[in-house]
């Protein structure tokens, strides 16, 4: 079974590496189109539902754990593998936001979209401290719960404190643009802005930012 599994997220591994490359080098927010709540169907997104939908993995200690399990906290859902490079620089980000923004209610959830045992091996190594979700073909099943058209790594979900996702972004995200996103995401909690005003808000933000710092 575990052979069967593996062959499985392989032929994910391949399919992302493109993507990995791509979107690795050159992230950028998944922006929804003005005319509708849902977002654009541009790159690897195709319909990303309007809110955090319902699904569950196992923890770090092998327990069930429903993706809602942080209500009231606007959560920082990142899908990644041991494989993945972008994922691994990504990882000392992800324990400083988890660190620094929990007093603003941010709640990092990392789900590992890898086997249990090398995604735990990593875990230690790297010491991180923010929760963990795992799973094989259950983690490729969540990734299409958001909507993903095909499983490019790291991806990351950004929802508001009533469990809307508001931001998507496909790629490693930088520091630079974690405080941008991290901004306004408490902007749509003090109610500052919708979660549709909010995405063309961070990719004309995110565009500025790229101008300003052109990849070397």
């Amino acid at each position: 079974m575990k052979t069967f599994v593996y062959a499985i997220v392989a032929v994910a591994a391949t399919a992302a590496g493109f993507l990995i490359y791509r979107f690795g080098i050159e992230p950028r927010l998944v922006q929804e189109a003005p005319a509708t709540e849902e977002p654009a169907t541009s790159g690897p997104v195709s319909q990303t539902p309007t809110e955090l939908p319902e699904f569950t993995l196992v923890d770090r200690e092998g327990e069930p754990r429903s993706i809602r399990s942080w209500p009231g906290k606007s959560l920082i859902v990142n899908f990644w593998a041991t494989w993945c490079a972008p994922c691994r620089r990504e990882i000392p980000l992800l324990k400083q936001i988890h660190e620094e923004y929990a007093e603003q209610g941010f709640q990092v959830v990392g789900i590992a979209v890898d086997f249990r045992e090398d995604v735990l091996k990593y875990a230690d190594e790297m010491r991180i401290t923010y929760p963990l979700l795992i799973g094989e073909q259950d983690g490729l099943d969540a990734i299409n719960a958001f909507g993903l058209e095909a499983d490019g790594f790291p991806f990351t979900i950004f929802t508001d404190q009533q469990s809307r996702i508001v931001l998507t972004h496909l790629g490693e995200i930088t520091e630079e643009e974690s405080k941008l996103l991290l901004d306004i995401i408490n902007r749509v909690n003090r109610g500052e802005l919708t979660p549709q005003a909010a995405r063309a808000v961070a990719s004309e933000q995110l565009a500025q930012l790229e101008q300003e710092n052109p990849a070397a």
